[in-house]
Parts: structure tokens; C-alpha cells; sequence
């Protein structure tokens, strides 16, 4: 039985860095809402290692509220082109600042500025207005660097549970199951 289920995990992410066209980060994360209502979308990975999975939002906005109600969450990677999925569930705990800070501030300009103007996931009348206030921050920020909004930072799911999954002919999948437990992971496999 393996002790750790990160050196597969890099194994398959970096094979998925060298082969997926487009976003080999994209992951869909599942939040759900306090009466226990679901809601899943495309994130982006933006580091890893053994204390978890992290990505970046907007605490205001509707996953950012799921999560800070309801801080359990689930994740999947696919990568249709491997026939390879990664599912991890767990708890989340917010980043601290200064990991916020440094991933803020390596961002694009305007995606720091896109950051400032949002609502992120709220009604929007017209897309004009959102183009106004983007022009409104941006004239703010004009002759300086921007500043990480207090409303925007990051997450991070601390895995209990992570299942690699291998398509495989006639629907015989192969699937392998990592399970946190109080002295490290146990291993075990699933039925396709």
C-alpha cells in the first residue's frame, strides 16, 4: 500500500501539463450552499502540494459564500485526452495574506484591475456598467500597483480523500482510492 498519493498526483498533473491543450489546470469544484443545495464550476489550480489543493476567487461572490458557510468542498480534474480523472474531497481553510498577496501580485494588471471592478456572480443589467467601473478602478490605480482587494483571496481543499480513475476498454475501469487516515493514507481500489 503507498503512504502518499502526491507523487501520483504530480505523476498524472504533469503529464497532463506536457499533453492538454488548453488549461491542464481547470478543475470543476463542488461547493454547496447551508441548506446543503449543490453548485459546481471550472476553477483553476493555482498551486498544490501534501497541505492541499488552492485556488482564488472573490469572497463575495457565490463560491466564495458557499465556502465560507459550508467549508467542505470536492474537486475533479479531467483529462479527457488521457482518460484520466482525479476526484479529491475534503474541508477548506482560507489561504493566509501573505500567500493571497503573492499570487495577487503575479497575476495580469488588468486581471488585478477585473478584480477591483466585480461583483462576481451577482446580477449584472448591462455589461456597460462593469465596463465602467473596470475604467473607474483602473483610472484609481493609475500611478500605482494593485493592491490586493480585502475581498479577494484564496482557498485551500486539505484532501481526505483523493480517487485516481483510468478509463479503460468495455467500461473496466481501473480505480485507485487514497484515504487520509490519523498516521498518513491507506490505498485501496474500487469497482469500475
Amino acid at each position: 500500500m503507498a503512504d502518499n498519493p502526491f507523487a501520483l498526483f504530480d505523476e498524472w498533473y504533469g503529464r497532463a501539463r506536457e499533453t492538454e491543450i488548453n488549461d491542464s489546470n481547470a478543475m470543476a469544484l463542488a461547493t454547496a450552499d447551508a441548506a446543503g443545495y449543490p453548485s459546481v464550476r471550472m476553477v483553476l489550480l493555482k498551486g498544490h502540494g501534501p497541505d492541499g489543493f488552492v485556488f482564488y476567487t472573490n469572497y463575495e461572490g457565490r463560491k466564495g459564500g458557499e465556502l465560507l458557510a459550508n467549508p467542505n468542498a470536492a474537486l475533479l480534474f479531467h483529462w479527457k485526452s488521457l482518460r484520466r480523472q482525479i476526484r479529491i474531497e475534503g474541508p477548506v481553510e482560507p489561504v493566509d495574506d501573505a500567500t493571497a498577496d503573492a499570487y495577487f501580485a503575479s497575476r495580469s494588471r488588468d486581471s488585478q484591475l477585473g478584480a477591483w471592478a466585480s461583483d462576481q456572480s451577482r446580477p449584472l443589467p448591462e455589461r456597460a456598467i462593469f465596463e465602467q467601473r473596470f475604467a473607474e478602478v483602473e483610472a484609481r490605480f493609475a500611478e500605482s500597483q494593485v493592491p490586493r482587494p480585502p475581498h479577494w483571496s484564496g482557498f485551500r481543499v486539505v484532501p481526505q480523500r483523493i480517487e485516481f480513475w483510468e478509463d479503460r476498454d468495455h467500461r473496466l475501469h481501473h480505480r485507485r482510492v487514497f484515504t487520509r487516515t490519523s498516521t498518513g493514507w491507506d490505498e485501496g481500489l474500487l469497482y469500475p
